[in-house]
């Protein structure tokens, strides 16, 4: 694309008084599943993108960064991860990520939107890099808490990679303190929850989603470990928190995390090593008070909603 002024431009706020503006070279796909507003594109800086209600959900020049962030840690502190519970994921990456553990044996995937799934197998075949096709993996096609209501499986590790809470939309009761209880109800003895948590960044009003997600997980286990890391095209820090159990995965030294990753195949990964994994962790000052001093438990009659 020689000149960026006859390029058409996708809109996004990231609040209401900051615009991200991307060029797009080609749109792949628009339209509306039953429960939320698709739009695949092919952009000029970050290349094939998905959109889900006019926000970017994944591209294909940073998506390792922000799926290697959430599933690696969780997977990798856990000594022997076999069974793997996904909520969320339509892209099929973190899926991939999980998949790349020669340790696991089955790997159940809840998507509540049937339709996105498809468009991402079709259109986004270098996130999913096939994984849907994966013997170990069972894709499910339904609302993520009914699922784990009703069911009487545990998991070694569970990830929550879901869309943002906005009002309305279909994730708006997956950010809960009952939700959340029911999740580590369904974990292993030393099982590991790892759940993506909103966006970040230093300015008045910047960080209530995280912090609250942090505050009401700490309200119903012992270990909550948030970490965070950069994610491009989101234009802003991600934050992140892990749930254990048992095992503290600040505990686990570089050496012992490259033995794991090395042991166990994950030898695609461009982003998390043990290094990494010990970085993720080290927060600034400004954000640790910020989650010292946040005091709102997000509960199904007052729900968190996102911008």
């Amino acid at each position: 694309m020689s000149n960026s002024e006859d390029s058409t431009w996708y809109k996004e706020y990231i609040n209401p008084y900051w615009i991200q503006m991307v060029a797009v070279k080609d749109r792949l796909f628009l339209g509306e599943t039953a429960f939320q507003k698709v739009e695949v594109s092919e952009t000029a800086s970050f290349g094939r993108s998905l959109y889900l209600d006019q926000k970017t959900q994944s591209t294909e020049a940073d998506e390792f960064i922000y799926h290697e962030a959430l599933v690696q840690p969780a997977m990798i502190s856990h000594p022997n991860p076999e069974t793997v519970f996904i909520a969320g994921g339509g892209e099929g990456a973190t899926l991939r990520e999980v998949l790349s553990h020669s340790t696991v044996k089955k790997a159940v995937m809840v998507d509540l939107d049937k339709e996105v799934v498809e468009i991402c197998e079709r259109l986004l075949p270098n996130h999913h890099k096939g994984s849907f096709k994966d013997s170990r993996a069972e894709v499910r096609f339904e609302d993520a808490r009914k699922f784990l209501e009703t069911s009487t499986d545990k998991f070694d590790v569970m990830i929550l990679d879901l869309p943002d809470p906005q009002e309305g939309g279909p994730a708006s009761f997956l950010y809960t303190k009952e939700f959340y209880k029911i999740v580590v109800d369904h974990l292993t003895s030393n099982g590991l929850l790892a759940i993506q948590s909103e966006c970040f960044m230093a300015g008045k009003g910047n960080y209530e989603a995280f912090s609250a997600i942090h505050n009401t997980l700490r309200s119903i286990a012992s270990i909550v470990i948030p970490y965070k890391t950069m994610i491009p095209s989101f234009s802003c820090d991600w934050g992140f928190n892990l749930v254990s159990m048992e095992i503290d995965p600040e505990s686990i030294g570089k050496d012992e995390i490259n033995a794991r990753i090395r042991d166990r195949g994950c030898s695609d990964l461009r982003f998390y090593d043990g290094k990494t994994h010990e970085g993720m962790f080290m927060l600034p000052k400004y954000l640790r008070e910020t989650l010292a001093d946040e005091t709102r438990v997000i509960l199904d009659d007052s729900p968190l909603v996102v911008f």
